[in-house]
């Protein structure tokens, strides 16, 4: 198990460089990649230009960028220089940037996340049970709905239904921490149609999966050999089904746990979350090369660390399951 650990991990460090490298060529490729930001003092562009080596080979600019990376922060002219690059429009290092950002992308996508665990779980398993039932019926309608309808959309319209037309709530948009300061129940409901629009595409994502692995094993041979030892159909379903049904599910969640950190671009843009999401598609906007590279490292690195978590966590939820050991002889 161990040796299978370190090598996926080898695996995902060697494929992280080398995608790092890709996104690296292709931003230096950018008609206006060694183009001073409009109002930037020259002086600081020039220290900028020295250390990140503007006018030498892209592959030695990038051996140039890692080791600024692993370097301490230089003072060179009057510029602070960060480690991960420097963002002209944040005016600081965009590895601050990012690290400000984090904290409130995980606060808004903590609690959907967690409020999508059980009624997944309870839906997916109640669909299941209910096969071909108007009960099953009208939860795969929704979970069709909320699959195919773009999160967008959705919170749009909730905007529009619960603040402009029905006016329940007070805020359209996340209250940022200047005025959420002493006005707790304001801060609480501009959180609640995120957290709405946030948990409808995990619960239908996972109340799809759960029902199609539960139905698959309730019909399966072991379960009518169980029924017919006079188990009960609770029984059957408690000891047997749901358990093996949430060996293929159960990584999704652990790994949905570790991908709360890569948030929801647009929902932050539309409800206006200081989070990674709107920095990320301002960057675009400005061309602002470090700042964009920082944030697609942090994407991609989470995409591999997702994957190999929900990989690895089948080793501990079947212990059966033996991670790396090949086909047998």
């Amino acid at each position: 198990m161990f040796r299978y650990v370190m090598k996926r991990i080898g695996l995902m460090l060697i494929t992280f460089i080398i995608l790092v490298f890709i996104m690296f060529v292709l931003m230096k490729m950018l008609p206006d990649a060694y183009e001073p930001p409009f109002g930037t003092d020259p002086n600081q562009w020039e220290a900028v230009r020295v250390r990140e080596g503007y006018d030498k080979p892209i592959l030695v600019q990038f051996g140039m960028w890692i080791k600024n990376i692993f370097s301490p922060e230089l003072d060179i002219h009057g510029a602070q220089l960060g480690r991960w690059g420097y963002s002209f429009y944040e005016n600081r290092d965009v590895g601050k940037v990012l690290a400000t950002r984090i904290p409130e992308t995980v606060k808004i996508n903590l609690v959907p996340f967690l409020i999508s665990i059980p009624l997944g779980i309870t839906l997916g398993i109640v669909a299941a049970l209910k096969k071909n039932k108007p009960t099953d019926h009208i939860i795969s309608f929704f979970v069709v709905l909320f699959i195919s309808v773009p999160s967008f959309v959705i919170a749009v319209l909730l905007q529009y239904l619960f603040v402009y037309k029905w006016q329940i709530l007070d805020h359209a948009f996340v209250l940022p921490a200047s005025q959420a300061a002493g006005n707790l129940w304001g801060s609480i409901s501009s959180r609640i149609l995120p957290t709405i629009v946030l948990s409808t595409g995990t619960v239908a994502g996972w109340t799809r999966t759960l029902r199609a692995e539960l139905t698959e094993v309730i019909t399966s041979e072991f379960m009518l050999l169980a029924k017919s030892k006079g188990l009960s159909t609770r029984q059957v379903t408690i000891r047997h089904a749901v358990r093996n049904a949430f060996v293929p599910f159960a990584p999704s969640i652990i790994g949905g746990f570790v991908a709360l950190m890569g948030g929801s671009l647009v929902i932050e843009q539309v409800f206006r979350v200081p989070g990674i999401g709107g920095v990320y598609l301002r960057a675009f906007g400005n061309r602002d090369i470090p700042l964009i590279m920082v944030v697609m490292m942090f994407y991609t690195f989470i995409g591999l660390l997702t994957s190999i978590v929900g990989d690895i966590s089948y080793g501990f939820i079947d212990p059966r399951i033996k991670m790396g050991a090949g086909k047998s002889e």
